[in-house]
């Protein structure tokens, strides 16, 4: 049932403070439904298969994650591998940058920053087959968390399509999705600005 109560303005410029105070009040209970969002859009990728993989975006998702988690990575790194390709259903072009915008908020900075760039990262693997440059990532090299972008890539992104891969499952990270987007948004104690942290 949606709440009765609305703005007074048909324009933004002429919206008052008691509006204003309306609309933070009225989407508190939907920001507090942004895991359950996230959630489903990973069990939406369980239907939709990698086009020519053989294995479905949950799936490369889940082994991503679980590779991490099996490696000692700590909440932020599984929770990046978890939905790293997040964004593929709405912005396949530009996944990554999208994918990092979802979970900017809520992560250290340099997760945010390895999932927006992991797509660049990973035209090491098969860009001269397109004739792309494989080293494009170079362009960051004296990046502090290019060391942290290739390994992820390597560790967990790039080897995680195999069928017979024994993945944990969805559920078992549900926790630690909740956990991360219950964080207030923007945090600085949580972003950790400069700081670079080890994967594992």
């Amino acid at each position: 049932m949606s709440d009765a109560r609305t703005v007074s303005f048909t324009q933004m410029k002429d919206g008052t403070e008691a509006d204003y105070k309306l609309l933070e009040e009225l989407e508190k209970p939907y920001l507090s439904l942004t895991a359950d969002r996230i959630l489903d859009e990973l069990r939406r990728q369980g239907d939709v298969s990698l086009e020519g993989y053989k294995i479905t975006r949950l799936d490369h998702a889940l082994q991503s994650a679980t590779r991490a988690r099996r490696d000692g990575a700590d909440i932020d790194w599984i929770v990046g591998a978890l939905l790293h390709d997040i964004g593929d259903g709405l912005a396949p072009q530009n996944h990554d940058r999208f994918s990092a915008e979802v979970i900017r908020p809520f992560v250290r900075w340099d997760v945010a920053w390895v999932v927006e760039h992991h797509g660049i990262f990973q035209m090491l693997y098969y860009g001269r087959h397109y004739g792309w440059d494989e080293n494009a990532r170079d362009e960051y090299k004296d990046h502090p968390c290019f060391d942290s972008c290739a390994a992820f890539c390597e560790r967990w992104d790039q080897s995680s399509f195999d069928p017979d891969y024994e993945q944990d499952t969805l559920a078992s990270f549900e926790p630690l999705v909740r956990e991360v987007f219950s964080r207030k948004a923007y945090d600085p104690d949580v972003l950790k600005e400069g700081h670079v942290s080890p994967l594992s």
